[in-house]
């Protein structure tokens, strides 16, 4: 006789959950609890620049030019005269979108691709990942160099290019991951009982496999957000007077000896979400190997 009452047994069932578990193992891992909360607080601020910057984006004083940093600009001011905590404001805004919409863009392709190559195998996954070796082997930085030659510099285009060209990766993991899950008891449980592939992949394998793409993703939105940096340096990325954390580092690096705050706020902006998103991506990935973690 089951003497157990409905909310014990409830809480039981409840306990079983994989996100459920997850979370009770995130948060006893301080330091990402901290990467997210400190992630957060960039997005937080982010999307609320327009209305708390402390001075409007446009704003400018050509007599005042580069000063260091003053009660009435914390972090001082460009050649231009225009305040810094304002454009590391704004652009944080551009940058976190271009990092998480192309990674998102590549994590979609790539699971996509890696999950089908996996599962089905044999000759599919021949081609599949044959592809894929072909595709690592050409000059991806000309492609989208040509890319925004040819469409002109449109900002949504940046996004997709650079999504389209950074999920080779992650399709790879994808892949191994759904191969040494495919032979496992409850993929075979969940064949057994007629599910269909595609609702194994989503339901059963996908979930097993998140911890390496998590930390994979956590890894692919801050070199996007480098290979931003860069198109934007060769002038084919951000263009002013819109900005970025990366042309603001690639404009304090070509005055780093006489205004060396230029180069330094940007940069620990840049590197403060860098730890946040490394130090979240790895307590994710404890969190969600339900095969190496048992409570």
């Amino acid at each position: 006789m089951n003497t157990m009452s409905p909310p014990a047994f409830d809480a039981v069932e409840q306990g079983s959950s994989l996100w459920h578990d997850a979370w009770l193992r995130l948060r006893k891992n301080k330091l990402a609890l901290l990467g997210g909360a400190v992630l957060l607080f960039m997005i937080v601020i982010a999307l609320l620049t327009p209305w708390i910057a402390p001075y409007s984006y446009e704003a400018q004083n050509l007599d005042l030019g580069a000063s260091p940093p003053s009660a009435a600009h914390w972090l001082g001011t460009d050649i231009f005269g225009r305040d810094l905590l304002t454009q590391v404001m704004y652009g944080g805004r551009i940058s976190l979108a271009v990092g998480f919409i192309a990674t998102a863009v590549a994590l979609l392709i790539g699971v996509t691709w890696g999950a089908i190559a996996g599962y089905v195998g044999g000759r599919v996954d021949a081609i599949m990942m044959r592809l894929v070796d072909i595709l690592y082997a050409l000059p991806f930085m000309i492609f989208i160099v040509l890319l925004m030659v040819v469409f002109g510099r449109n900002i949504l285009l940046l996004f997709l290019a650079i999504g389209a060209v950074e999920w080779l990766t992650m399709a790879r993991i994808m892949r191994s991951q759904v191969q040494s899950l495919r032979q496992q008891e409850f993929v075979e449980a969940a064949v057994s009982v007629g599910l269909s592939p595609a609702t194994i992949i989503r339901k059963h394998i996908v979930p097993n496999a998140l911890g390496p793409i998590i930390v994979y993703t956590t890894l692919t939105i801050p070199s996007v957000m480098l290979l931003e940096a860069f198109l934007s340096f060769l002038g084919l990325g951000i263009q002013p007077p819109a900005t970025s954390w990366g042309l603001l580092i690639s404009y304090g690096a070509e005055t780093m000896e006489e205004y060396p705050w230029l180069l330094i706020f940007p940069g620990c902006a840049l590197t403060l979400t860098l730890f946040s998103l490394n130090f979240l991506g790895d307590g994710l990935r404890d969190a969600l190997d339900v095969r190496g973690s048992k409570d």
